[in-house]
């Protein structure tokens, strides 16, 4: 609808100024959006306001001219009035919207998709936590976060890469290992003094246990240098496979999961340090190598490798952001926790400095998750030994609860998490007040069937009917098709800006537009034609309920 205004709008503009009632026929850019008071129409422009200075006019007078070459007789408009300085507001005659609803029943599944990407190559790299423990409730986020972008961005038309990267390598495997040997050690009846820096929760044991059934006492018979080192490759992979079920439960699959260590051994870090070091960006001083990172932005120059010979993360991160790159995406987005934010400047530096263009980096800091329970704060998981881990609160709430409700927030803003009401069967559960209505819904047309109303395949039977639409009048009936309307604008405003919140926002207005147009008005009535088109628009409205739950990873139940 918004398209269709703004051409009328251009039209009538274009023969004010062929009849010399406009001075210039360029036309600055102009927005049409929803006035927030329903008197004050469907959709307004400010088209008058910004186009003062060009056609040296008073906008209020502007406006009058617009209004007299769009008429009142278009197909459309019902009406429009001039508001404030010179605001146009349309009223949208309600048969237009009609259209919206043929809309979604030819794109069905599709519906709301669009080319706006082009095919551009994005990679979304989410998630990414060491190895080295269970994933808690803020990788969740992370990981949901980043899905949920990653498939709004491809039904935007985008080409997406999801990918996992794996810190296998650095001083943090190394103290796995040791932590690891130890409690096989201690398994093995030792006394052991284990030291606070290793990594104390029970799963340590479990790895451990798991080794010495494998291996039996084969670490206590090599050397510990070569027994740590076994320890820490066996206990990552094992860390690996437990980050994969528990996102698989989330119902995330990454594309690639690229390792660190891989990285390393590439010869790619060595070779990024070398080339930076030829182009001087790269120079020595107190025995270490340091970056110049401050020439292009950062606050301070940073260490690349340490006067002991250790490469730093930071290293590694040069050289596995100039590999996305140099694998060709138009775009990488790397979704951290909030407390990686100083870090930002110092990899955009480095992409800058390779002669890439800092913009193609873009950066999603999600904010912590407070875990409640009836309001109070959860204390901290026996598993981990530090944190409630992301599998103890999935199998608690289950999968939809935990993706949807931690995309009621905005990432940059702290979530409160809780468990209590996430297992709620009621309207005080988001999840549970969207996917109701898909439910209602499906419950309502099993009762047409049964009363014959429509036949056994509700798909085919459920089809446009002009007379059966054309009574469709309710205000409450009208909201909802317009509300169905905004659904395409959503997924491109949720793409463009990267904010899945977006979506979840949509899909809770549109679920109380459609409860206040339940609770008023009868959808299987005595009227044959009324019923027929009341269920064309239910089922456009649960059609687009499952559309924007499938693309936050949600499941939309036929019954709850």
């Amino acid at each position: 609808m918004k398209k269709i205004i703004r051409q009328l709008i251009l039209d009538a503009a274009n023969k004010a100024f062929e009849n010399n009632k406009l001075n210039a026929n360029e036309f600055p850019e102009f927005s049409i959006e929803e006035p927030k008071v329903d008197a004050h129409g469907d959709l307004s422009t400010n088209f008058a306001m910004v186009n003062a200075k060009t056609q040296k006019m008073a906008p209020r007078k502007i406006a009058e001219i617009l209004i007299r070459y769009i008429g009142n007789n278009s197909p459309v408009i019902e009406k429009t009035e001039i508001a404030g300085p010179g605001f146009i507001n349309f009223f949208i005659l309600p048969a237009a919207w009609y259209p919206v609803l043929s809309d979604i029943y030819e794109k069905d599944t599709a519906y709301g998709f669009s080319n706006m990407g082009n095919g551009q190559k994005v990679q979304v790299e989410f998630v990414s936590a060491n190895p080295t423990g269970p994933l808690h409730v803020g990788h969740g986020r992370g990981a949901i976060v980043g899905d949920s972008v990653a498939s709004i961005l491809t039904a935007c038309g985008y080409d997406v890469h999801k990918e996992y990267y794996i810190n296998d390598a650095g001083k943090q495997i190394q103290t796995l290992g040791l932590s690891v040997f130890l409690r096989c050690r201690e398994l093995d009846g030792h006394s052991i003094d284990f030291p606070e820096d290793c990594y104390q929760g029970d799963y340590i044991y479990d790895i451990a246990r798991e080794l010495k059934q494998e291996k039996g006492d084969w670490v206590f018979t090599v050397s510990e240098e070569k027994a740590v080192a076994f320890c820490a490759k066996f206990a990552a992979d094992r860390m690996i496979i437990n980050i994969r079920n528990v996102l698989n439960t989330l119902g995330i699959e990454f594309d690639n999961w690229y390792s660190e260590q891989a990285l390393m051994d590439s010869g790619k870090v060595a070779s990024v340090i070398q080339k930076f070091k030829d182009q001087q960006l790269i120079y020595e001083k107190d025995d270490a190598l340091w970056f110049k990172t401050e020439a292009f932005g950062d606050e301070k120059d940073r260490v690349v490798v340490r006067n002991n010979g250790q490469g730093t993360y930071f290293a590694s991160d040069i050289a596995y952001h100039q590999d996305k790159l140099d694998r060709g995406f138009d775009r990488i987005i790397d979704v951290w926790g909030a407390d990686h934010h100083g870090y930002i400047p110092r990899i955009r530096a480095s992409i800058t400095a390779s002669g890439k263009d800092e913009n193609q980096f873009v950066v999603i800091l999600t904010q912590l998750v407070n875990l409640l329970r009836k309001g109070v704060p959860v204390s901290m998981g026996k598993r981990s030994g530090q944190f409630i881990t992301l599998k103890e609160v999935i199998d608690e709430v289950g999968k939809d609860a935990v993706r949807f409700i931690f995309l009621t927030r905005h990432y940059e803003s702290p979530l409160d998490f809780d468990l209590e009401v996430a297992k709620q069967k009621t309207n005080d559960n988001p999840v549970y007040y969207v996917q109701y209505v898909h439910a209602r819904i499906s419950s309502i047309i099993k009762k047409a069937q049964d009363e014959k109303q429509i036949g056994e395949n509700e798909i085919t039977d459920i089809c446009f009917d002009g007379k059966a639409v054309a009574r469709i009048k309710e205000p409450e009936e009208i909201q909802l098709i317009k509300h169905l309307a905004r659904y395409p604008e959503t997924i491109r405003s949720s793409a463009e800006y990267m904010e899945p919140h977006r979506m979840a926002f949509y899909l809770m207005d549109l679920a109380a537009d459609f409860h206040a147009y339940y609770n008023k008005h009868r959808v299987l009535t005595e009227d044959p034609d009324l019923t027929a088109g009341r269920l064309y628009l239910i089922f456009a409205v649960q059609k687009v309920i499952r559309n924007g739950l499938t693309l936050l990873g949600v499941s939309a139940p036929d019954s709850m």
